[in-house]
């Protein structure tokens, strides 16, 4: 019989990433939220410093997204996308992100899930653009070091983190991996298998989940030319970094990049519902799209391209250039780096990362963490018992990535909270 939490209720719901076998009387559920903070079900507030997972850009209780939603359901809930079906929020909302991306006739390829689903479908549809311009060896794709790009079988297959991808052994072949800071390990990797097999390289702006690590200067530049002196499709995974995340509306414009693809979710909707895209460019397109072609992407989803989630994303990128919500991230890039800046010091950290928009991350030094294995662990548990929702990154690193709507106030204020977590769990 499964334990109770502290209501008395059963227990049954399995979290993600959770040891199941101590959830059980301490859940901690949430109940509704406005801006940055989000309150629990005994009515105890919070700042969210994660914007969730790095998703609810615009803030909580945008009672505009629900409307959108309620509005667009009343009229067509669902329809399938499938073969010549379509609906006007996504054809609209795929027109305004190919206006958006820094890619001319960009399309737009739909998931219903998010992430993971998108990056599913760009690996697929990497390998399926090689075998339509008979070129079908293109098959390896390369992925780096740290990186995070879901939890499907692609997607954990091109993940970057052990402790990820272990536990389920290979669940996709001919893939490759590099140093996420190393762009002669992919010029190397490519020689070796010959660029004739290598299809596609796929490399997030800025890494995320494996713990917020920024480009070295130049890196980016490098491997996308490496990419294009190889015949290597490049693949920018901006499911953290879109919309604004890093200070542009995209990770390649701040960093000068032309992807052939680009795989996008969490931002798109802020997370009112779940959406995710593949933006699609030219080249990748064309030989499905050109008149005559016979070519079929034979891949696709129940719910792609599901109307009230389109219906979402377009009046979530209302709200954000509406409110000037990109140049606002840009602004607060400073704020942010200035008020973790003093943690830099701290006995137990070993560094602080900022550098793009609203993303950071404290390191707890290797030092500390091999004294005190369970300090990280203890540290989020102690912000979050002082109001401040924070987690650990690659069992290392404390993540923030707050929404767009935070006040410099209130990045001071986690910033204090996270100085005070960690002189508390090493005093």
């Amino acid at each position: 019989m499964s334990e109770t939490d502290r209501a008395g209720v059963q227990t049954v719901l399995w979290h993600p990433f959770a040891t199941m076998a101590s959830v059980p009387g301490h859940t901690v559920t949430m109940v509704r939220g406005e801006g940055s903070t989000i309150y629990d079900a005994s009515g105890r507030s919070y700042l969210d410093a994660l914007a969730s997972l790095w998703y609810v850009n615009v803030g909580y209780g945008r009672a505009e997204l629900a409307e959108a939603a309620a509005a667009q359901m009343r009229e067509l809930a669902c329809f399938q996308a499938y073969e010549v079906f379509s609906s006007e929020p996504a054809e609209a909302l795929a027109r305004r992100v190919s206006a958006l991306v820094p890619m001319p006739d960009a399309k737009v390829f739909f998931t219903p899930g998010g992430g993971s689903d998108a990056v599913d479908s760009a690996a697929k549809l990497a390998r399926a653009y090689w075998n339509a311009v008979g070129r079908p060896g293109k098959q390896i794709i390369v992925a780096r070091s740290h990186a995070y790009h879901g939890m499907n079988a692609y997607g954990t297959s091109l993940g970057g983190i052990p402790a990820f991808t272990d536990p389920f052994g290979p669940l996709v072949t001919l893939v490759e991996h590099v140093p996420w800071d190393d762009a002669a390990a992919l010029a190397k990797v490519i020689e070796q298998a010959g660029p004739d097999r290598v299809g596609a390289f796929f490399c997030e702006p800025v890494v995320g989940a494996g713990g917020v690590y920024f480009p070295p200067d130049g890196y980016l530049a490098e491997v996308q030319q490496i990419c294009r002196d190889n015949d290597v499709l490049f693949v920018a995974d901006e499911v953290i970094t879109g919309f604004g995340r890093t200070g542009e509306w995209f990770g390649s414009v701040r960093y000068g990049l032309e992807p052939d693809m680009m795989t996008v979710a969490k931002g798109l909707t802020s997370g009112y519902l779940p959406l995710g895209a593949v933006v699609v460019g030219p080249r990748v397109a064309e030989p499905f799209w050109r008149p005559g072609s016979t070519e079929v992407f034979r891949h696709g989803y129940t719910y792609t391209a599901h109307p009230a989630a389109c219906a979402v994303g377009l009046a979530n990128l209302d709200i954000i250039e509406g409110e000037r919500l990109v140049p606002r991230v840009r602004d607060l890039e400073r704020v942010l780096a200035g008020a973790l800046a003093p943690l830099a010091d701290h006995q137990a950290v070993s560094e602080v990362r900022t550098g793009a928009g609203l993303l950071a991350a404290v390191e707890i030094s290797a030092a500390a963490r091999a004294a005190d294995p369970g300090l990280g662990a203890r540290v989020v548990a102690a912000a979050r018992s002082r109001g401040v929702i924070t987690r650990l990154l690659r069992g290392a690193a404390l993540q923030l990535s707050p929404p767009f709507v935070i006040t410099a106030e209130e990045l001071h204020q986690i910033a204090a909270v996270l100085t005070a977590a960690l002189d508390a769990e090493l005093a």
